[in-house]
């Protein structure tokens, strides 16, 4: 299989995150620093610890991914980006509560000297939130404007060959695609009316991501790059976009759950998920505009993998509900409930209950790390558009307008390594050698 042409790894790689001093950025950052002094081991990182199998399985090759797949060296990668709030990335840490003090403290001087960019804010998108580090412009356009600038920035004072933007930062409001979003020339028109209905600050940071030649990720369930406006951004600039929203916690359990019920041709009747969090992401979630935004990504995954038009006996008549709670005792330490009401043989119901206690930006991190050496992968590659290959990662997996959305876990995985295999000219696998 001919090789995929992949320009060189070779320099630093800037990692500009929006919503830096969040719990997830922190715990992401502080983590990476730790691994690449060999203090810390990057459990959860398929780039990092994950194997591929190369060839027929009597062969027996198996060697990581990291070994065989070009991949950005920890030791490149510079952390830099944008937060409503001025604190350093070391007192944004220890604000967040997620990681002990001696995990802080031992990379202290290097989150010290990661200071936030002002941020592109604007409350009536995140209600209970008050930024007080934000840019002021008079429109959208002047603002993203002053996002480019701030990349060109960061890009030649960091000496960085490339740079890679993230969304960490909280769910926005819920806004339904509209006119202005159908078109490039449609959305730019709307930057520059500051049209501020239908332009979110995430759009901002998106558009100038991509209009700088950098790849960008969407780690929320926010509308802003899975429209047609920033597919023909990307494909006009050639960069490389993916999202959207980390798949995590309840989310994650229920693309592994659902395609057992599927595979088994089990019944479903019901799926009740209930969720209690603290961090700053809960906090925006009380509000019932951002919540809408999350409920939305949540809940679409599992019609997609259950096919209710193609098993209408089994899945035509699911009651799903989702439900997520503000709990400030629990900080980032959230825990989700999932009662499931299961039909059987001779239609005899049956029920699982789960109940995963997990620590929100511990399961991000990771996340977080393959994402951004995959999206620089896929630039190096020449891929641009959206990367459906990444659709592991995400709740909502953006794909192309012409597929149906793959959810099943595993198969996800598939393609990604199948994908990776690909670029480095090995034959696809079928499993039936």
């Amino acid at each position: 299989m001919e090789k995929v042409d992949v320009k060189d790894a070779k320099g630093k790689l800037g990692v500009l995150i929006v919503g830096i001093g969040g719990a997830v950025s922190s715990t992401f950052i502080t983590g990476t620093l730790s691994v690449r002094k060999g203090i810390s081991k990057p459990i959860g990182s398929l780039t990092q610890l994950a194997t591929i199998r190369l060839g027929k399985r009597n062969e027996n090759r198996f060697p990581k991914i990291k070994d065989v797949v070009p991949l950005s060296d920890l030791n490149d990668l510079v952390f830099g980006g944008w937060d409503i709030f001025k604190e350093d990335i070391y007192e944004a840490t220890k604000h967040a509560e997620v990681l002990s003090k001696d995990d802080i403290e031992v990379v202290k001087d290097e989150l010290a000297a990661i200071k936030p960019m002002p941020a592109v804010f604007d409350q009536d998108f995140v209600k209970r939130l008050h930024g007080t580090h934000v840019k002021t412009g008079a429109t959208r356009w002047d603002l993203t404007e002053q996002l480019r600038e701030d990349i060109r920035k960061f890009k030649a004072d960091n000496q960085c060959e490339r740079v890679v933007v993230m969304w960490a930062a909280s769910t926005e409001v819920y806004i339904p695609q509209s006119k202005e979003h159908e078109s490039l020339a449609a959305f730019e028109q709307a930057l520059k009316a500051d049209n501020k209905e239908v332009i979110s600050p995430s759009m901002c940071y998106a558009y100038a991501s991509i209009a700088e030649g950098c790849p960008f990720i969407m780690g929320a369930p926010n509308l802003c790059i899975d429209i047609p406006a920033m597919w023909e951004l990307a494909d006009k600039h050639k960069v490389a976009i993916c999202g959207k929203d980390y798949k995590t916690g309840q989310t994650m359990l229920k693309t592994v759950l659902a395609p057992m019920l599927k595979t088994r041709m089990l019944g479903l009747e019901g799926w009740f998920s209930t969720n209690i969090l603290g961090n700053r992401d809960g906090e925006v979630l009380d509000d019932p505009g951002s919540f809408k935004t999350k409920e939305v990504s949540k809940l679409s995954v599992i019609d997609t993998i259950l096919q209710p038009d193609v098993y209408p006996d089994l899945y035509g008549n699911v009651y799903h509900k989702v439900r997520i709670n503000y709990y400030p005792p629990r900080k980032d330490n959230k825990e989700g409930w999932d009662n499931i009401d299961i039909i059987g043989w001779m239609n005899y119901p049956m029920q699982l209950k789960v109940d995963f206690l997990c620590r929100d930006s511990i399961l991000a991190a990771p996340l977080c790390l393959d994402l951004v050496l995959f999206a620089d992968l896929a630039q190096r590659c020449g891929f641009y558009g959206i990367q459906d290959w990444l659709s592991f990662y995400f709740k909502s997996p953006m794909h192309k307008p012409d597929r149906v959305p793959e959810h099943d876990l595993f198969i996800q995985h598939t393609i990604l390594k199948n994908t990776l295999r690909k670029i480095i000219g090995e034959p696809t696998l079928d499993y039936l050698d």
